[in-house]
């Protein structure tokens, strides 16, 4: 096991949670995740990270939304950029694609696209391009701290 999913299973048990990662093979859209665990491809929690001017900031998004740079830049308090490769991982530990909501090496500030809010279960990256964990909105939200907002373009 990597120790990025490692470190991801670790927080999902510290959290008191049950869902165990799962291998999905390479999914690079979040459409592909979602026929992969066969859920809608809303119910993909996409972990998108940006630089600012104070660090780094994250949204999570329902997998069929974007982020809106205006309205995302106007709830972490200043221009947004998208974070690169090397930031993303400094920050996080993790590489893009495989970017977790939990378990990041550095403590970010985050935002939850309150669309995710309306499922029973959301699925999320487990800290590899390869592994989702299954998750209750409400549950992501409490181990995250993260705050919901509507960040996405409409």
């Amino acid at each position: 096991m990597s120790r990025s999913l490692t470190r991801v299973t670790a927080a999902l048990r510290v959290a008191g949670l049950t869902g165990a990662p799962v291998e999905l093979g390479d999914c690079r859209t979040a459409q592909a995740a979602a026929d992969a665990v066969g859920c809608t491809v809303d119910q993909i929690a996409k972990s998108i990270v940006f630089t600012r001017s104070e660090g780094c900031a994250l949204f999570l998004a329902a997998g069929g939304n974007q982020v809106d740079g205006v309205r995302a830049s106007a709830l972490a308090g200043g221009r947004l950029t998208r974070a690169d490769a090397d930031t993303v991982r400094a920050v996080t530990g993790f590489a893009i694609g495989g970017v977790s909501p939990v378990g990041h090496l550095t403590p970010v500030p985050m935002w939850l696209d309150a669309r995710l809010m309306a499922f029973d279960v959301v699925w999320a990256a487990a800290g590899t391009p390869r592994h989702v964990f299954p998750v209750a909105p409400g549950d992501l939200l409490r181990i995250t701290g993260a705050t919901v907002a509507d960040f996405t373009l409409r």
